[in-house]
């Protein structure tokens, strides 16, 4: 692997936080944001110091000397989930390791990789929402019902991607995913039809669960990421509880008990 000469360590640095940040703003745990920015650092002989906070991730680069020549830090504007870019920045860490990249072609390929399309709008609601047919089939919903939790989830979704598209609070943007999709659901219960439509209805909301978050938390707590850990899981608590206030504004507009 070709040192790069000292002019360069800014770069490198830049490089290495812009990579945390993006594995940060994608969801991905704090173990795998460290292992991954070391494996890049020590591709280039430098040994780098991570400090992850839950909106910021700070650096500092050794060099073979034990010498600090870099310091930084990068902090995030928004937090989703995008397994895309968690795998793939995982995969040119250890492309960079084997295939002894130069700066430069590290940041072009993560540049690559930040301009790779999401899926297509229609594709997310048609499967999220047969997903939630299929939840619906699980906890022992008949036809009817899947029909219905199809079509709760994909007026949910399609909600809530909108509601994000214009910046709302994430919270709020939960909270009225879970309206919609409650409503659509409960509108069948409250029309006094003879089928039981329980199951698609405690269903519906089950696209909104926070599962990235609940998980992370777990495992930022057993790798002693206690900080990050606690935010997460409190993160996610709050989201549980948009979810289950949309049900429940929904229940007392439909009087349901």
């Amino acid at each position: 692997m070709n040192h790069p000469h000292e002019k360069d360590i800014n770069e490198l640095g830049g490089v290495l936080l812009e990579a945390g940040v993006k594995l940060l703003s994608s969801g991905a745990s704090c173990a795998r944001i460290r292992l991954t920015m070391k494996r890049l650092a020590a591709s280039f002989k430098y040994t780098a110091h991570i400090s992850i906070a839950p909106k910021s991730v700070s650096l500092t680069l050794n060099n073979e000397a034990d010498v600090l020549v870099f310091n930084g830090m990068r902090s995030i504007t928004a937090q989703g989930v995008n397994f895309k870019t968690i795998s793939g920045i995982s995969r040119l860490s250890w492309d960079v390791l084997e295939n002894q990249y130069s700066i430069q072609q590290v940041r072009d390929e993560l540049d690559r990789l930040m301009a790779l399309p999401h899926y297509p709008r229609l594709v997310i609601l048609f499967f999220v929402s047969l997903a939630g047919s299929g939840f619906c089939f699980s906890f022992g919903g008949k036809l009817p019902e899947m029909v219905i939790a199809f079509g709760a989830t994909c007026c949910g979704l399609f909600v809530r991607q909108e509601a994000v598209k214009h910046r709302f609070n994430p919270f709020i943007c939960v909270y009225i995913g879970s309206l919609v999709a409650s409503l659509f659901a409960g509108a069948f219960i409250k029309a006094g039809l003879n089928i039981n439509f329980e199951h698609a209805f405690a269903t519906s909301v089950l696209f909104l669960i926070p599962g990235v978050p609940l998980i992370n938390c777990f495992t930022d707590l057993i790798d002693g990421n206690t900080l990050n850990g606690i935010v997460r899981g409190i993160n996610a608590v709050m989201f549980a509880l948009a979810i289950a206030l949309g049900l429940l504004t929904t229940m007392f507009i439909y009087n349901l008990k």
